[in-house]
């Protein structure tokens, strides 16, 4: 039987499309017209011999076929993007320090330094997990060259990669520790002072004009976490990495602040040309591509723009993506 190849470009424009819920405008993202990628599309179906998507209303959802193949397609993707890289950087040589969020630390860190080592075998890469302050000074002070990190309002958004959704966060079993009836002040579980998040649920309280108390206090997102899950208090966190002992609070049901997103940023210490650092931080927003929902993510060429909240779809996918600001 004779095997057939896979188009590269026809695969990314699939993944494309599906990720940005229409072919329309998965086409002004890779700079081609409708027809071009809509004919990328007839040609990958062609070539899986089935149909990859049917309509669905005014849009289009996928087949069974085109299921199995976009899971293929990510991992395909990811390999020729990885090659690619390896390739044009075969002859990198130095080092780089990189900063990132405890949210992301514990699965996408191993996942982008193993890719990185990889690709530059030459380039010795040191990692540092700190929060969101401590990854602003130091790449300010030039003592770290990339950072993820929460977008806290000081910089300009043309670094920002995603907008993550903002939820408050109770204890999975039990009653509600907390009733909206003025009785008693909300009890807070945040991290240690300065946090970013911490300030943002404290202002939020503040403006709805709701009393609040520090309940518990953590140097670590696994404290939180912990404290959380035992009823201690309520936090406000993004859902990645939120463990199955912690849900979601609904704000209109509990009372509580509606609430936004908050931007996630990679921050480069700006000290002129660095191939070293564009490699990685290219392999740091494939690695986010994998693990968030697709619509958290921002395209390279839009303006932040306020997230929905989470779908329990997507409150499942985030859940793997990490396990602090």
């Amino acid at each position: 039987m004779r095997l057939t190849n896979f188009d590269m470009d026809a695969l990314r424009s699939f993944v494309a499309g599906i990720d940005a819920g229409s072919f329309a405008q998965a086409a002004d993202r890779l700079g081609r017209s409708t027809s071009a990628v809509s004919a990328q599309l007839k040609k990958l179906e062609d070539q899986a011999g089935t149909p990859l998507v049917r309509k669905s209303g005014r849009g289009l959802t996928l087949t069974d076929g085109g299921e199995v193949l976009l899971s293929y397609a990510r991992r395909l993707l990811t390999l020729n993007d990885e090659a690619m890289s390896a390739v044009r950087g075969a002859e990198l040589e130095g080092w780089i320090r990189l900063g990132i969020q405890e949210d992301f630390g514990e699965t996408m860190l191993p996942q982008v330094l193993g890719r990185f080592a990889r690709a530059h075998p030459r380039v010795r890469i040191e990692g540092r997990i700190a929060r969101n302050g401590e990854l602003s000074e130091k790449i300010a002070s030039g003592h770290l060259d990339l950072a993820l990190a929460w977008d806290d309002g000081t910089a300009s958004s043309t670094g920002r990669i995603a907008a993550l959704p903002l939820c408050w966060l109770g204890a999975a079993e039990g009653e509600p520790i907390w009733q909206a009836d003025g009785r008693e002040p909300l009890p807070l579980a945040a991290l240690e002072a300065p946090c970013l998040l911490r300030s943002i649920a404290c202002d939020h309280l503040d403006r709805q004009g709701l009393a609040w108390r520090i309940a518990f206090v953590s140097p670590s997102l696994g404290g939180l976490w912990a404290a959380t899950a035992a009823g201690l208090g309520i936090a406000l966190r993004t859902p990645v990495g939120r463990p199955p002992a912690v849900r979601m609070l609904d704000p209109m049901t509990h009372g509580l602040p509606r609430l936004s997103s908050l931007g996630l940023r990679l921050l480069q210490s700006g000290k002129g040309p660095d191939p070293i650092g564009d490699h990685l931080a290219a392999i740091i927003r494939q690695a986010l591509r994998e693990t968030l929902p697709a619509d958290w993510m921002v395209p390279p060429a839009d303006r932040p723009a306020p997230v929905a909240p989470p779908t329990a779809a997507a409150d499942r996918s985030a859940s793997r993506a990490g396990s602090a600001a």
